[in-house]
């Protein structure tokens, strides 16, 4: 039995309601005498078959005195102390390689298969010849029911098929959102009026306070950068970007460091141009993106700093659960057509992009860029990046616990779901996927990240889109690098530039110019408009 990292003998109950014990794997469990809450406990702590009744139908008092007598008993290093004083237990702390054991304990796993290496030398190097590619050619159909019965109609999918589907991404890859999670206070920290380019812009920086009243150890603050023309007349479009890096929230603030200097105008000044606004949000202020964050973020604050079950969900999920809260607050803000909020993440939050897309139906449309495995890329591929990658210490919190178990006793081939069925999810709202190309068997390029298996994924998804009246991809063939492949709801296309969204933003913009409309900006700031915020002086 391993000793608790970091962990002290005794326990403190968060309230009189609850029984706290620490278990041998170093979790935090809580009898709830209230509620009745069902609680799995090692053997050698649980309750006697003899001894278990219905919680409900006892008294609190009585209850937990008939808790202490069934686990009066000396415990190991993790020994449960039972006390009611109103002291609230500390988040517990965990590296990433100890929380990941941790859940192969509980999955009763020895080991994983290594992930595929870049390095093409390594035993483990990864597959870049796509006659090797497709190792289970056969995909999950997603317009059949688990018993077999074909989708034939919109109604069988909303009612029948898509609630099939979502529950089997909640509880074998991404994870469940918990069904009542904090509120968020939206602050505006800054009001800035600017030139980007040569249209006015007004750019708010805001600041989403999660409530954390029930768990005052955890802080979590969104991040949010909204600008909109400055010389609109009418709410605009918006284009939300997952991105990384912190924003200033006061005057003098110190800026990030400078990208380098774009080709032609940025992808915001294109928006600009449409008459649109464009908006980004860090994902990372609401989760970290490591395994040792599992106890702390979003997901942290709701489990009270405890770890995961094996199907809560991981930051992937959690980011979304972020990005549909920015939406919350666009749709009370005044300047902002929330009916036409478009979302665009690259690499890793154009898997969390895809995400959001698929389960918030309210986002009207989506730019998932170099996904790769655990986004648009299909999982039962043998190409780049691979499912025992996103398995590792390095990346497992990204999904739920669950997911660990396809990369030791089960396979790909296994999981009841694939990408194209998160693809599917989106419709019938338009999807763009795209990424760099493959640039022969070499690392040049974009090859980790598969964009062919996005181009399969997006593909399969077109029998659900037919369904709903909508127009798939047009094609089962991967086009060239640089073909726009945008005449439908599904829309493709890689690019020559390597593993980065810039050289796509011209095509989505285009794309989405079939589903926004183009506002009308005047030529200046109109001085009717009473409702913009005072400038920032700095």
């Amino acid at each position: 039995m391993r000793a608790c990292p970091q962990s002290p003998h005794q326990q403190q109950l968060q309230r009189p309601e609850f029984l706290v014990v620490r278990d041998d794997l170093c979790r935090i469990t809580r009898i709830d005498t209230y509620y009745g809450a069902h609680v799995q406990l090692p053997d050698a702590y649980r309750v006697p078959e003899e001894r278990k009744m219905r919680i409900r139908s006892f008294p609190k008092v009585l209850l937990s005195a008939m808790a202490c007598l069934a686990f009066f008993q000396p415990l190991s290093a993790c020994s449960a102390q039972v006390s009611f004083s109103a002291q609230v237990v500390a988040p517990v702390e965990l590296t990433a390689a100890q929380d990941h054991q941790r859940i192969m304990d509980l999955l009763h796993l020895t080991t994983l298969r290594p992930g595929a290496s870049q390095d093409l030398e390594s035993p483990y190097a990864t597959n870049y010849d796509e006659a090797k590619a497709n190792p289970y050619p056969n995909l999950p159909d997603p317009l059949v029911l688990k018993n077999g019965k074909r989708v034939t109609t919109a109604k069988a999918w909303w009612t029948k098929r898509r609630p099939q589907i979502i529950e089997a991404f909640d509880s074998e890859v991404y994870g469940r959102v918990p069904w009542k999670a904090p509120r968020i206070n939206w602050e505006v920290v800054r009001v800035i009026h600017e030139l980007n380019g040569d249209v006015p812009v007004i750019t708010k920086i805001l600041v989403g306070h999660v409530d954390n009243s029930a768990y005052p150890q955890i802080k979590v603050d969104m991040e949010l950068k909204l600008s909109t023309p400055a010389n609109a007349l009418s709410p605009v479009p918006i284009v939300l970007e997952y991105t990384f890096g912190t924003f200033p929230v006061r005057s003098g603030a110190p800026t990030r460091p400078a990208s380098a200097v774009p080709i032609g105008p940025t992808w915001q000044q294109l928006t600009l141009a449409k008459g649109w606004g464009y908006a980004s949000f860090i994902p990372t202020s609401v989760q970290p993106d490591n395994g040792a964050g599992l106890t702390r973020g979003i997901i942290g604050l709701v489990n009270h700093g405890q770890p995961r079950k094996l199907d809560d969900w991981g930051a992937l999920r959690a980011w979304a659960w972020g990005g549909s809260r920015v939406l919350d607050y666009f749709e009370t803000d005044k300047n902002v057509d929330a009916k036409h909020v478009g979302l665009a993440g690259h690499s890793r939050y154009g898997k969390a992009a895809l995400v959001t897309m698929a389960y918030d139906q309210r986002f009207a449309i989506a730019f998932v860029s170099s996904s790769g495995e655990g986004g648009a890329k299909l999982s039962r591929r043998h190409f780049g990046e691979q499912l025992e990658n996103i398995a590792g210490p390095g990346e497992y919190h990204w999904m739920a616990g669950n997911f660990l178990k396809y990369a030791a006793t089960l396979t790909a081939n296994d999981l009841p779901v694939d990408s194209h069925e998160l693809i599917a999810l989106c419709a019938p709202r338009p999807a763009f996927i795209g990424g760099g190309a493959t640039l022969g068997t070499s690392l040049i390029g974009d090859s980790w990240a598969d964009v062919p298996g996005s181009f399969k994924g997006a593909a399969a998804a077109g029998p659900v889109y037919r369904l709903l009246g909508k127009n798939d991809l047009g094609t089962a063939t991967i086009p060239p690098p640089e073909t726009s492949l945008i005449d439908g709801d599904i829309a493709f296309r890689q690019h020559s530039g390597g593993h980065t969204p810039a050289p796509n933003w011209p095509s989505f913009l285009a794309f989405a110019s079939h589903y926004f409309r183009e506002a009308k900006l005047l030529s200046t700031v109109p001085s009717s408009r009473t409702d913009l915020p005072r400038p920032d002086t700095e």
